[in-house]
């Protein structure tokens, strides 16, 4: 399945030169633990790097420095990991295990900024499926069991080794 099935078109992403007062303002508007620092206007933005919250505490806050000095390009993870558009979630899945990370940009084949996916993203997805395999397997049995007017042997049908000749 391509990873354009499970992704989040709504992107927030920042500049390079945003300051890291500014980025975590935009996480804190969004609702999201991750902006991706792009280069380029609108549909031509091309992700650079990508901060999340952690890396906001991590490289700033906790060292008790002056975070509003600090950019987004400061900060930001680079290179930043992507996925494109048509790869599979087992690859994008491998890659954040890969990277120890939880969040892909996804791209166009232009490599230009199409959408994130995040693990929680993909985990949804696969319990959905999985869920919809359980229900699929509980239907079988018991189609097949009203199709045999008996159910299963076992529990009060007659199994072939009973049957006389």
């Amino acid at each position: 399945m391509p990873i354009n099935e499970c992704c989040s078109t709504s992107v927030v992403t920042c500049g390079t030169e945003a300051s890291v007062p500014q980025v975590a303002e935009l996480m804190r508007r969004n609702h999201v633990g991750a902006v991706v620092v792009v280069s380029g206007r609108e549909r031509e933005q091309v992700p650079v790097g990508i901060i999340t919250d952690r890396d906001i505490v991590l490289e700033t806050v906790a060292l008790d420095l002056d975070v509003p000095v600090f950019t987004a390009g400061d900060i930001m993870s680079t290179p930043v990991i992507t996925v494109f558009e048509n790869e599979g979630i087992v690859e994008a899945l491998r890659r954040m295990r890969t990277a120890t990370i939880r969040r892909l940009p996804v791209i166009r084949a232009d490599g230009t900024l199409l959408a994130i996916v995040s693990s929680d993203d993909i985990l949804k997805l696969l319990t959905a499926e999985l869920s919809m395999m359980t229900v699929a397997i509980v239907d079988q049995r018991e189609a097949e069991r009203r199709l045999r007017h008996g159910g299963y042997a076992g529990d009060g049908a007659q199994s072939a080794s009973d049957a006389s000749p």
